[in-house]
């Protein structure tokens, strides 16, 4: 029987020594061919063996999130948008109506939250409540196509991006959340919009989010492009 832990350490493992790699060791580009193929296999797994859109994440009371939950950027400084208020998520690619949503149209659809453990590539963990929107109610209102197999996501923070399955993004606890704990989203983790989802690891989780789009093909990544597992999935 295949450990399914087993297979995410070494996905973890994958990403690590591609870091290293870029790090000078001179190993890395001997070693990489193998650490691809691991990866390209952990993804074939996660994707076609494990993954299941009626499996739920497990939920925890309130009492026991967090105290603190670490942030990460890719930018030198914390990315803040200088007129949040003009600031619009872009919907399109494969859909009948491509829409431009103000955070406001966002909060006026269906919410939905859900206190659930946050799980780093770095080996870390902790347990947060976000309150959103699923993705799967984006889709909907702007007629996503039967064509669209994966959904890309672009983020402000220095060109950030990464690209989802569909079926992941359909989940019902992937959302677009605007809140954390409570509270309207903090810039360190992402504001005013970032994508959420307990069935991926953090990498997988863009922030501050600009645009959304619905592909036949699939997107690369920025992590995933220097080494990291595509479908990232917990």
């Amino acid at each position: 029987m295949i450990d399914r832990r087993a297979l995410l350490r070494l996905a973890a493992g994958a990403g690590t020594a591609s870091l290293v790699a870029a790090c000078g060791w001179d190993g890395g580009n001997a070693v990489r061919p193998l650490l691809l193929d691991i990866s390209r296999f952990n993804d074939w797994m996660g994707e076609k063996v494990f993954f299941s859109k009626n499996r739920l994440a497990r939920e925890y009371p309130i009492a026991e999130r967090t105290a603190l939950l670490p942030s990460y950027f890719i930018s030198p400084t914390m990315p803040m948008l200088e007129s949040p208020g003009a600031w619009r998520l872009q919907v399109g690619g494969l859909v009948r109506e491509p829409q431009s949503l103000s955070l406001d149209q966002l909060q006026a659809m269906p919410r939905t939250s859900c206190t659930v453990k946050h799980h780093c590539v770095e080996g870390w963990s902790a347990i947060a409540t976000w309150h959103g929107v699923p993705v799967s109610a984006v889709a909907e209102r702007c007629g996503m196509l039967p064509q669209a197999r994966y959904v890309r996501f672009d983020s402000f923070d220095s060109g950030y991006s990464n690209g989802w399955d569909l079926a992941s993004a359909m989940h019902p606890q992937t959302i677009l959340a605007y809140g954390m704990n409570d509270r309207p989203l903090p810039p360190s983790h992402g504001a005013p919009l970032r994508l959420y989802s307990p069935t991926k690891l953090g990498y997988k989780m863009t922030k501050y989010l600009v645009s959304l789009t619905f592909t036949a093909e699939r997107p690369g990544g920025y992590w995933e492009e220097q080494g990291y597992p595509w479908f990232g999935g917990v």
